[in-house]
Protein backbone atom coordinates (compact mmCIF):
# COMPACT_ATOMS: atom_id res chain seq x y z
CA UNK A 1 0.00 0.00 0.00
CA UNK A 2 1.29 3.44 -0.89
CA UNK A 3 0.14 6.25 1.36
CA UNK A 4 -0.16 9.83 0.15
CA UNK A 5 1.52 12.10 2.68
CA UNK A 6 -0.12 15.35 3.71
CA UNK A 7 2.01 18.36 4.69
CA UNK A 8 0.63 21.13 6.86
CA UNK A 9 2.23 24.38 7.99
CA UNK A 10 1.97 25.30 11.65
CA UNK A 11 2.75 28.83 12.79
CA UNK A 12 4.00 29.39 16.36
CA UNK A 13 3.22 25.74 17.22
CA UNK A 14 2.79 25.32 21.00
CA UNK A 15 4.00 28.90 21.42
CA UNK A 16 7.14 28.32 19.37
CA UNK A 17 8.83 30.69 16.93
CA UNK A 18 8.15 30.86 13.22
CA UNK A 19 6.57 28.27 10.96
CA UNK A 20 7.23 24.54 10.85
CA UNK A 21 6.15 21.91 8.32
CA UNK A 22 4.54 18.66 9.47
CA UNK A 23 4.30 15.86 6.92
CA UNK A 24 1.91 13.19 8.21
CA UNK A 25 3.33 9.84 7.12
CA UNK A 26 0.36 7.78 8.29
CA UNK A 27 -3.31 8.68 8.62
CA UNK A 28 -5.44 7.78 11.64
CA UNK A 29 -6.80 4.83 9.64
CA UNK A 30 -3.36 3.18 9.46
CA UNK A 31 -2.52 3.95 13.11
CA UNK A 32 -5.54 1.93 14.33
CA UNK A 33 -6.08 4.13 17.36
CA UNK A 34 -2.69 3.20 18.84
CA UNK A 35 -0.75 6.24 17.70
CA UNK A 36 -1.75 9.87 17.49
CA UNK A 37 0.95 10.96 15.04
CA UNK A 38 3.73 9.56 12.87
CA UNK A 39 5.26 12.45 10.93
CA UNK A 40 8.32 14.12 9.47
CA UNK A 41 8.79 17.58 10.96
CA UNK A 42 10.86 20.32 9.30
CA UNK A 43 11.94 23.29 11.43
CA UNK A 44 13.77 26.13 9.61
CA UNK A 45 16.79 27.85 11.22
CA UNK A 46 15.70 29.96 14.19
CA UNK A 47 12.22 28.40 14.38
CA UNK A 48 10.95 26.18 17.19
CA UNK A 49 8.22 23.95 18.50
CA UNK A 50 7.32 25.45 21.87
CA UNK A 51 7.05 23.90 25.30
CA UNK A 52 4.22 21.40 25.56
CA UNK A 53 3.15 18.67 27.97
CA UNK A 54 2.12 15.13 27.18
CA UNK A 55 -0.89 13.73 29.02
CA UNK A 56 -2.17 10.32 27.95
CA UNK A 57 0.63 9.84 25.41
CA UNK A 58 4.39 9.93 24.87
CA UNK A 59 6.43 11.46 22.07
CA UNK A 60 9.69 10.41 20.44
CA UNK A 61 11.82 12.50 18.08
CA UNK A 62 14.51 10.92 15.89
CA UNK A 63 16.74 13.61 14.39
CA UNK A 64 17.48 13.07 10.69
CA UNK A 65 19.23 16.37 9.92
CA UNK A 66 20.40 19.47 11.71
CA UNK A 67 21.22 20.69 15.20
CA UNK A 68 18.77 21.59 17.96
CA UNK A 69 18.39 22.77 21.50
CA UNK A 70 16.09 20.28 23.21
CA UNK A 71 14.27 21.17 26.42
CA UNK A 72 13.56 18.03 28.45
CA UNK A 73 11.58 19.06 31.55
CA UNK A 74 13.63 22.28 31.83
CA UNK A 75 16.97 20.53 31.25
CA UNK A 76 18.55 21.84 28.06
CA UNK A 77 20.55 19.58 25.71
CA UNK A 78 22.14 20.13 22.33
CA UNK A 79 21.16 17.30 19.99
CA UNK A 80 21.91 16.53 16.36
CA UNK A 81 21.50 14.09 13.50
CA UNK A 82 21.26 10.45 14.56
CA UNK A 83 20.05 11.10 18.11
CA UNK A 84 16.68 10.13 19.56
CA UNK A 85 14.84 11.81 22.45
CA UNK A 86 11.80 10.54 24.35
CA UNK A 87 9.16 12.50 26.29
CA UNK A 88 7.10 10.15 28.49
CA UNK A 89 3.50 10.64 29.58
CA UNK A 90 3.29 13.44 32.16
CA UNK A 91 6.42 15.24 30.96
CA UNK A 92 7.15 18.34 28.89
CA UNK A 93 9.52 19.21 26.09
CA UNK A 94 10.37 21.73 23.37
CA UNK A 95 12.81 21.87 20.47
CA UNK A 96 14.50 24.77 18.63
CA UNK A 97 16.63 24.75 15.50
CA UNK A 98 19.98 26.31 16.45
CA UNK A 99 21.76 25.33 13.23
CA UNK A 100 22.13 26.91 9.81
CA UNK A 101 20.19 24.21 7.91
CA UNK A 102 16.67 22.86 8.34
CA UNK A 103 16.16 20.64 11.37
CA UNK A 104 14.33 17.51 10.21
CA UNK A 105 13.07 14.80 12.53
CA UNK A 106 10.58 11.97 12.73
CA UNK A 107 7.94 12.46 15.44
CA UNK A 108 5.96 9.57 16.88
CA UNK A 109 3.17 10.08 19.43
CA UNK A 110 1.94 6.86 21.06
CA UNK A 111 -1.11 6.68 23.30
CA UNK A 112 -0.48 5.49 26.86
CA UNK A 113 -2.29 2.19 27.45
CA UNK A 114 -5.17 2.41 29.89
CA UNK A 115 -4.43 0.76 33.22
Amino acid sequence: MIIKSETVTAKNKAGGKGEIQITHLLTPKEMLGQCEMFAKVTVPPGASLGTHYHHGNSETYHILQGKAEYNDNDKIYEISSGQTVFCPDGSMHAIENIGEEDLIFIALIIKTPEQ
